[in-house]
C-alpha cells in the first residue's frame, strides 16, 4: 500500500499531540509546587482538558465540515502550538487551564482528522487497520511519552516538555502540508442534520458501546497501581514491570484489532475482544494474588481492550459514511465522557468499598457494552439481509 508510510505519520504526530494530554498525570506534582497549588487542584487540569476535548471538538469539526482534511490537521497544529506557547509563557494557573483547554481542543481535532485522514489514504479493505495504525500513537504516548515528560520534569523543567510539543507541532504543519493529500470531507453537513445523527437509534448504540466499554476501561485503569499493590500484593518494581508489560500490549491490540476487522470482519473481532475484556477483568478480580499470575492477566486485559477500538470506530464511520469527521468526533467524545465517569464511580466505590470493586464494576460496565453490540450488530444484519431480499426480488 503505496500510502502506508503517511498513515504511520500520522500515528507519529498523534502520538506527539496525546502526550500533550497524557504527560499531565505524570507530573502534577511538579506543576503543583511551580503553582503554589495542591496536587488535587492542580488534578483539575486533567478534568478541564476531558471536559473541553469531548464538548469542544465536536462543534471545532462541525464549524469547519468545508475544510478539507489538510487543512483541518493543520488548523488542529496551530492550535497545539498556541496552547504550548501559552503554557511556556502565561503565569499563574488560570492561564494553565485557559492554556489546556486549547490544547484540547487541538489534539481532539487532530485526533478526529488524522483517523478520517488514515482511512481515506487506505483501500476500503484496509480502511479499520489504517485506524489501528493511528491509535498506536495514542497507545505509544502512554507508554513512551508519559515516562519521558516525567523524566524531563525531573531533571530539567515541567514546561521544557511543552517547548518540545510545540516545536514540533509547527514541523508537523510544514510536514503535512506536503504529505497528507487535501482530500475533501464531502458536501458541507448543515448543523441540525450533524446533531440528527444522535437520533439515530444505530448510532446511539454504537456510541453507547464505546461509553460502557471506556467506562470499564477507565474504572479499573484509574486505580491500576493501587490495585496491583493490595490485590496481587506486588513491590513498587513490579508494578513497574506490569504497567511496562501492560503498554506493550495496548500497542499489539491496538494494531491486531484493526488487522482482524479487515480480515475477519468487524462483529466477530469487536463483540470477541469484549468478552476476552470482561473475562480478563473477572479473572483480575479472582485469581491475580500474585505477579506470575497477573501480569499475563493485565497483558491480556489491555490488549482485549485496546483491539476493540478500531472496530468501534469503524462501525461508526460504516453507519454515516458521508459524516466520517463527525462520526469520530462523538466517538472522542463519549470516550471522554466514559473516562470522567469512570473517575467518578471508581472513585466512589473505592471509598466506599475496597479497590477490588473496580475490576467488578470494570467487567459489568463491559458485558453491558458487549450485550450492546450484539443486539446493534443483529439489527444491522437483518437490515442488510433485507435490502439484499429487496434487490433480488
Amino acid at each position: 500500500m503505496k500510502n502506508t508510510w503517511k498513515i504511520y505519520l500520522l500515528a507519529f504526530f498523534t502520538f506527539m499531540v496525546s502526550t500533550s494530554e497524557y504527560v499531565i498525570a505524570g507530573i502534577l506534582d511538579k506543576i503543583a509546587a511551580s503553582n503554589n497549588v495542591s496536587v488535587s487542584a492542580a488534578g483539575q487540569l486533567i478534568t478541564v482538558f476531558a471536559i473541553a476535548n469531548a464538548v469542544g471538538s465536536p462543534l471545532v469539526v462541525m464549524a469547519t465540515t468545508k475544510l478539507n482534511q489538510r487543512k483541518l490537521l493543520m488548523l488542529s497544529l496551530v492550535l497545539m502550538v498556541l496552547g504550548s506557547v501559552m503554557t511556556i509563557t502565561l503565569p499563574g494557573f488560570g492561564f494553565l487551564v485557559i492554556s489546556r483547554i486549547i490544547l484540547a481542543l487541538g489534539s481532539g481535532v487532530f485526533a478526529i482528522a488524522a483517523k478520517t485522514a488514515a482511512a481515506k489514504l487506505a483501500p476500503p479493505e484496509k480502511q479499520a487497520g489504517a485506524i489501528g495504525t493511528v491509535i498506536l500513537g495514542f497507545s505509544a504516548a502512554i507508554i513512551i511519552g508519559v515516562p519521558i515528560g516525567r523524566l524531563v520534569a525531573l531533571v530539567y523543567d515541567w514546561k521544557l516538555i511543552f517547548v518540545g510539543i510545540g516545536v514540533l507541532s509547527l514541523l508537523a504543519i510544514f510536514v503535512i502540508m506536503h504529505t497528507i493529500p487535501a482530500t475533501n470531507n464531502g458536501a458541507a453537513v448543515p448543523l441540525g442534520k450533524q446533531l440528527s445523527y444522535l437520533k439515530n437509534p444505530k448510532i446511539l448504540m454504537g456510541l453507547g458501546i464505546t461509553f460502557f466499554w471506556q467506562l470499564g476501561y477507565g474504572v479499573m485503569y484509574s486505580y491500576i497501581a493501587p490495585f496491583l499493590l493490595t490485590v496481587t500484593a506486588m513491590s513498587g518494581r513490579e508494578v513497574s514491570s506490569a504497567l511496562f508489560a501492560f503498554g506493550i500490549a495496548t500497542l499489539i491490540g491496538s494494531k491486531f484489532g484493526g488487522f482482524m476487522t479487515d480480515r475477519i470482519g468487524n462483529p466477530k473481532t469487536l463483540v470477541g475482544g469484549l468478552v476476552v475484556h470482561c473475562l480478563a477483568l473477572i479473572l483480575l478480580s479472582t485469581i491475580a494474588r500474585s505477579a506470575f499470575v497477573a501480569i499475563p492477566l493485565l497483558m491480556l486485559w489491555s490488549f482485549s481492550a485496546w483491539s476493540s477500538g478500531p472496530g468501534m470506530q469503524y462501525n461508526l464511520i460504516w453507519l454515516a459514511p458521508e459524516a466520517s469527521g463527525i462520526m469520530l468526533s462523538l466517538y472522542g467524545s463519549f470516550i471522554q465522557l466514559g473516562i470522567a465517569a469512570a473517575a467518578g464511580i471508581g472513585g466512589i466505590a473505592v471509598k466506599s468499598t475496597s479497590v477490588l470493586a473496580v475490576s467488578w464494576i470494570g467487567a459489568g460496565s463491559v458485558a453491558i457494552a458487549a450485550i450492546i453490540a450484539v443486539v446493534s450488530f443483529s439489527l444491522n444484519s437483518k437490515v442488510v439481509r433485507k435490502s439484499f431480499n429487496e434487490e433480488v426480488l
